[in-house]
This record gives C-alpha cells, structure tokens and sequence, in this order.
C-alpha cells in the first residue's frame, strides 16, 4: 500500500552540523519519508519545527533542487531577500544552482510541520551566513578545513 504511516516511521533530531552550528537545529525533528515509501531518485522528509527551532542553516544547494510545503503552523522563510511568514498550505521551490540562501525559523509559540522534498545529485553547497560549506567529504571550512563532524547518511 503506497500510504506511509508516520507514526511508524522513526522520528530524529539527529545532525551533522558541527558546534556551534548545531545548537539552533536541536528542535527540529524530522522523518525520512522516501526510504519508508522505497523511493530512491529523491529524498522528502516530515519535519517539525518546535517553537524557536530553525529548519537548518541558511543554505543552498548546487546540484539538488529543493520542495517545502507547509502542512501546519507557522513559520518565518529568511532568504537573501528578506523575511517570508510561511503558513499552511503555503509552497516554497528552490531550483539547484540557484544562490538563494534559505531556512525556517519557527519565531511562535507552537509546532510547525512542513515536508520537505529534494532530488538530485547533493553535490555541495554553501552557508552564506557563516564559515561553512559542505560537499561530499563533508562540512568545510571556507578555506577548505574539514570540521571533525561528518554529515549524516
């Protein structure tokens, strides 16, 4: 049967990003969806954001483009642009390549679940609001330095 049941699927907050960069993703609890439904060409995930928690670091993507669509709450897209309020139903697209730095921050006082779909090669990318880039060695330096943490599988 093609439906997922996600309460059955295990739930993690679990991250790669080396301190201090993993302090602001510890309320973010997330849910592989792709490898419980047997996809294998993109990955998605239910993610839920818990008050002040952010959806990772803002980030973009060289070679994976990148689906959100917001399923409950409500929280703030902070891109190169500006601030977003993103609220149910709401869908947000980000084509690989495209240098548009992005996160969620969950700035309320209650949970808030989106999922979160993307395809293509994760090849790399980049934080422009801090000194860190990855590719698929893992989390660098700007100058090229390795960070002890490794990215999770």
């Amino acid at each position: 049967m093609p439906r997922l049941d996600i309460e059955a699927i295990p739930q993690s907050n679990r991250t790669g990003y080396p301190e201090p960069f993993d302090a602001a993703v510890e309320g973010r609890w997330w849910r592989r969806l792709a490898p419980a439904g047997g996809l294998t060409e993109l990955t998605a995930s239910h993610v839920v954001l818990k008050p002040g928690a952010w959806s990772s670091q803002r980030h973009w993507h060289r070679g994976e483009d990148e689906l959100l669509v917001m399923l409950s709450g409500e929280a703030v897209l902070i891109e190169d642009d500006g601030r977003t309020v993103i609220r149910p139903g709401d869908i947000c697209a980000w084509p690989k390549g495209a240098e548009n730095g992005h996160h969620l921050v969950n700035e309320t006082d209650s949970d808030c679940t989106f999922i979160a779909i993307a395809a293509g090669a994760d090849t790399g990318g980049f934080y422009p609001d801090i000194d860190m880039l990855w590719n698929e060695e893992g989390y660098l330096h700007k100058d090229g330095t390795p960070y002890a943490a490794k990215r999770p599988g």
